[in-house]
């Protein structure tokens, strides 16, 4: 169990306000009689009598039973960790800034790590519905969200608000159960639904692709077992038993049971396929009439019984005669149906798109007749056209005038499961791939444009080779531009959130806007009023701007006007709008709005998605939308397109309004500055197993003035510093001003060695630098006064990391060497 904020209690603080208002009063009541009668024993005597009745009512307090005060209640988090340790569930405790209290094991295994739930990231719309939740549980006491997705589970979460003052939240996390029929049908046959159809002479079970039975209601395992004429006081099951072996064919050809005599009477089965997936049916067994057949009373008791039972399954039956005229149609059938509430059909081919009507007449007709037993078929929904089902049909006998039974199952809610699961785990993939890419390709762009740089050093603009270097830097510029896409677009980049305003930051890149559109789009910037300041990353909002920019000036090849206008949206707004996305709240919207060839409606729903371009090849690489989407969505905002063919396209942002405290001030973008200089002096530690970037980064650092000792793994760079038992053989260890360090190397990485370091070296300025993002570093580089440096960087970049590292007092973190 975990505490994160260390919480003080005040036993009574009440109590100590009481006592130094009496007190302030006495000595100033005594002051007064003083002044007045002039006489200091008469406030002598005033005052003494006064501390002895507040002591005797003090001391009659002190023997008043415990239940006589109202005790004040104080934060048992003792308590508290008993009732959330869980294995099953994941809890955690906010508070009313949305910080974690504490939270469970079993929370911090699911999640990785100890941070609050809106920190959590899970499917493209779970966040969203997430924060509705803890909203509602604010305003009405509870909330709840279902279906949340993640790479390798789905969850569900209630959200109460509790505390003594009603200021935390309890966050209950749990599996999302899926809808199941096989096991909520084994449910209701052996529980009390089944107990009820045996004593209406209905034996059920429920039989897998062996034949073996899964589970029975107990009339049919007391008369498999035991026979007809047995009380059924004992403790019998039939579970894992073969259905072929409790029965057998009597000398007439009627079915009975393996354990009764000839003399008895015959059995009806009827077979329910329930799941074809994992061929498990349900077998309906009746009591045959004597005669050629049943009873009319019986037969219509026992369509009775069998109508009740479909009617509390939850799969979606119905019955229907020969000719395909339904008789009866469950609950469930409806839903998966999609028929509204009191509406009928006739017939199940009312049900289907027109194509589909002529193959299930046929169908049911087929079965009907009796010549095939079950089967599944394709069709599409009237309501629902887009997405195929399946129907199952089969032949049901001795159910009077029912001849087919047909099976429908509602795969709304499961289909939409599916499509979280996969986009989460695309998401997952695509942001391992980025990672991974990121890593390798990153350390080779750092070995070209640091040699770059360097090359350019020894040539001047007008240089013949010099526009030759600046060409090449420029593509590996671009090359380092795509790894950031795919970083965003996995929303694993690493984002340094500001407040802000958004005026402010589309003045910033008004200008690099209008270079980008050219001569023939129109830029028109609209400014609403009052509006609320964001948080967000100012870098990578400018970047959203921009890609948003560039392609409505692609969608208008022949000019146009792009229109940016920034406008509030309040909550009662949000509300009216409707939309199952954006949660109630205050937000600052921003519109990207171009008056170019428009979308296509097919084309519309794919536009974030990763590599989607409609562009030729190679004027587009399918990144720029889906960076927008990624940095959007991290940045806690949402974004929707809207498109006409012919008339634009709209893009709008909804940025959430940050609410700041009274100490909260907006930080406006700051100007570019100048590069600093980067010459230094002192002697730096370069660790890293790339020969490459190792080569580059010493040349460049050592050009501007250090002195570079370099290492190609931990444990050489803990030997040089004669830390250890590393630095054991090593007379001489070096002094060094700086370590830099790769995160990511062989047999030792980086923090581990630097934990090693700091050890003995508790001041030694450490620069991590890696190809990596650092948000997926975050964890790793946890430690105390340190910097990074992401590559690809610049010999520029270099020098002044390394000058700021240099610059940056370490508090001590171990003993001193």
């Amino acid at each position: 169990m975990t505490l994160l904020p260390e919480l003080a209690v005040d036993p009574d603080p009440r109590a100590r306000v009481a006592l130094a208002g009496v007190a302030g009063v006495a000595f100033a009541s005594a002051a007064a009689i003083w002044w007045m009668a002039g006489d200091r024993q008469v406030a002598t005597i005033f005052l003494a009598t006064l501390a002895c009745i507040v002591a005797l009512i003090w001391f009659t307090r002190r023997l008043r039973p415990a239940g006589g005060d109202r005790a004040i209640p104080v934060n048992d988090w003792a308590v508290a960790f008993a009732a959330i340790e869980q294995d099953d569930e994941a809890v955690a405790i906010t508070d009313r800034d949305g910080h974690l209290v504490c939270a469970n094991p079993c929370y911090e295994a699911w999640f990785g790590e100890l941070s609050p739930p809106s920190a959590i990231l899970f499917d493209a719309d779970g966040n969203a519905r997430l924060t509705t939740a803890g909203r509602a549980a604010w305003r009405d006491g509870a909330g709840e969200a279902q279906s949340l997705g993640m790479p390798d589970r789905i969850l569900s979460v209630k959200v109460v608000r509790a505390g003594q003052a009603e200021d935390h939240l309890v966050w209950r996390f749990h599996p999302h159960r899926a809808i199941d029929p096989v096991r909520d049908l084994l449910a209701l046959v052996t529980g009390d639904p089944g107990r009820r159809m045996g004593d209406a002479g209905v034996m059920a079970a429920l039989v897998d692709r062996a034949g073996r039975l899964l589970g029975a209601n107990r009339v049919l395992s007391v008369r498999a077992l035991e026979g007809a004429g047995a009380a059924g006081g004992g403790d019998v099951d039939a579970t894992g038993r073969l259905l072929t072996d409790l029965l057998r064919r009597g000398p007439d050809d009627c079915i009975r049971f393996a354990s009764e005599p000839d003399d008895t009477g015959a059995l009806r089965l009827v077979q329910v396929p329930i799941d074809p997936d994992r061929d498990t049916s349900l077998f309906l067994i009746l009591d045959e009439a004597e005669g050629a057949g049943p009873a009319p009373a019986t037969a219509a008791t026992s369509a009775v019984h069998i109508h009740n039972l479909l009617g509390m399954l939850p799969l979606g039956l119905a019955l229907a005669e020969r000719d395909g005229r339904l008789l009866f149609v469950n609950a469930a059938f409806e839903r998966a149906a999609g028929l509204p509430p009191g509406q009928t059909v006739v017939y199940p081919s009312d049900l289907v798109v027109k194509d589909d009507k002529g193959a299930v007449s046929d169908a049911v007709r087929r079965f009907g007749s009796g010549r095939k037993h079950s089967g599944d078929l394709s069709v599409r929904l009237r309501h629902r056209p887009d997405e195929p089902v399946s129907l199952t049909i089969a032949t049901a006998r001795g159910l009077g005038d029912a001849s087919v039974l047909l099976s429908l199952k509602d795969t709304t809610e499961e289909s939409k499961l599916k499509r979280q699961v996969a986009q989460a785990t695309k998401m997952q993939a695509v942001g391992q791939l980025a990672g991974g890419v990121a890593h390798d390709f990153n350390n080779i762009l750092t070995a070209i444009i640091g040699h770059c740089d360097l090359m350019m050093m020894r040539h001047t603009p007008g240089d013949s080779d010099y526009d030759d270097i600046q060409q090449i830097k420029h593509n590996s510029n671009r090359a380092a531009g795509l790894t950031r896409q795919l970083l965003a677009f996995s929303r694993q980049q690493t984002l340094r959130p500001q407040v802000l305003q958004l005026p402010d930051v589309i003045s910033e890149i008004s200008n690099l806007l209008k270079r980008l559109l050219g001569e023939t789009v129109t830029l028109q910037v609209k400014h609403g009023r009052a509006l609320g300041a964001v948080r967000a990353d100012p870098g990578q909002l400018e970047q959203v701007i921009v890609n948003l920019a560039v392609n409505a000036r692609d969608a208008m090849p022949g000019g146009g006007t792009l229109t940016l206008q920034t406008y509030g949206v309040t909550a009662a707004q949000v509300r009216d709008l409707g939309s199952d996305v954006l949660p109630i709240g205050d937000y600052t919207a921003l519109s990207v709005t171009d008056t170019g060839t428009g979308i296509a409606p097919d084309v519309l729903g794919k536009v974030f998605e990763p590599f989607y371009t409609t562009k030729a090849v190679g004027k587009g690489t399918g990144l720029g939308l889906s960076t927008v989407y990624g940095i959007v969505k991290q940045s806690g905002g949402f974004i929707f397109a809207d498109s006409r063919m012919g008339e634009g396209t709209s893009f709008v942002i909804y940025l959430p309004v940050h609410l700041a405290d009274s100490k909260a001030e907006v930080v406006l973008p700051l100007p570019k500055e100048k590069p600093a200089e980067v010459w230094g002096t002192g002697t730096i530690l370069l660790v890293e197993d790339e020969d490459m970037v190792r080569a580059v980064a010493e040349r460049a650092l050592t050009r501007q003035g250090y002195r570079v000792l370099t290492a190609a793994n931990g444990e050489l760079a803990l030997e040089m510093l004669g830390i250890g038992t590393w630095g054991a053989g090593n007379p001489d260890p070096v002094t060094i001003d700086l370590l830099i360090s790769d995160v990511v190397m062989p047999t030792m990485d980086g923090p581990t060695m630097v934990r090693h370091a700091r050890a003995t070296l508790p001041q030694l300025p450490i620069l991590f630098m890696s190809g990596y993002a650092e948000e997926q570093l975050r964890r790793s580089i946890a430690i105390d006064n340190v910097a990074f440096l992401p590559k690809p960087f610049s010999v520029q970049q270099l020098g002044q990391a390394a000058r700021d590292a240099l610059g940056v007092a370490v508090k001590p973190t171990g003993p001193s060497r």
